[in-house]
């Protein structure tokens, strides 16, 4: 089925621009929101009011059926992934966190409640494989795998709530697996043949993996393949 009223939060970002693209294409009406532009289309994950007000106005014109947070964070100027427990440092904790957990969460917080009460609706926002915990055996970027971690872990709580509040709802994490974009670029160099993927690649998959869930599936985190990644 096709989504009727979407919102997609860093609409600006390589993946968050083509699933906005993809999902107009597919005939849904698209909010795009994104901490680098102004206007009404602006919200800043660290800013909880931004995201209020956005929330507050397109509310006003009736419910949304599907919200995407299509955001990241994971290096900034001369600051990337710790690869030694000597190199973590609480201001980039923070800033992962801010982020790749809190924002994401209070998104959740102010456009949950703009999911219809009956009939099918998603919340979703961009996970980590190296979020598992079960997963890491290769240990470092600290404060990325906590922060992706903590955001599955919210995915989980909320859908708890959702449940009985929108019964026909779904929340889940979403891995994109290894994109061509700007958070990847300074570590594409590692990654195996064939698993680089473009935007438009990542963007149609993830969008077919959103087809496929319902509230028997809320809560759980799943690749751009269908699989199911356990925490």
């Amino acid at each position: 089925m096709g989504w009727r009223r979407a919102v997609v939060v860093g609409a600006s970002g390589g993946i968050g621009a083509t699933l906005a693209d993809l999902l107009e294409q597919g005939g849904a009406e698209v909010h795009r929101l994104s901490r680098s532009v102004l206007g009404e289309a602006h919200l800043d994950l660290e800013d909880e009011q931004s995201i209020a007000d956005a929330a507050t106005r397109i509310g006003a014109a009736g419910d949304v059926d599907l919200v995407l947070v299509a955001t990241g964070f994971l290096h900034e100027g001369k600051s990337g992934p710790e690869k030694d427990w000597r190199q973590i440092d609480p201001a980039m904790l923070a800033r992962n966190f801010a982020i790749n957990a809190t924002g994401p969460a209070l998104v959740a917080k102010h456009f949950l409640p703009l999911l219809p009460d009956e009939g099918r609706a998603g919340f979703a926002a961009l996970a980590a494989r190296v979020g598992s915990i079960g997963d890491n055996r290769l240990g470092g970027w600290y404060s990325y795998r906590a922060s992706k971690a903590a955001l599955v872990m919210l995915i989980r709580t909320l859908s708890v709530e959702l449940a009985r509040k929108k019964p026909d709802a779904f929340c889940a994490a979403l891995h994109p697996g290894t994109v061509d974009t700007a958070l990847s670029k300074p570590f594409q160099r590692n990654v195996p043949e064939g698993k680089l993927f473009t935007p438009e690649y990542s963007a149609e998959r993830l969008l077919a993996v959103l087809e496929n869930l319902g509230p028997e599936q809320s809560g759980r985190q799943f690749a751009w393949d269908g699989e199911e990644i356990l925490p």
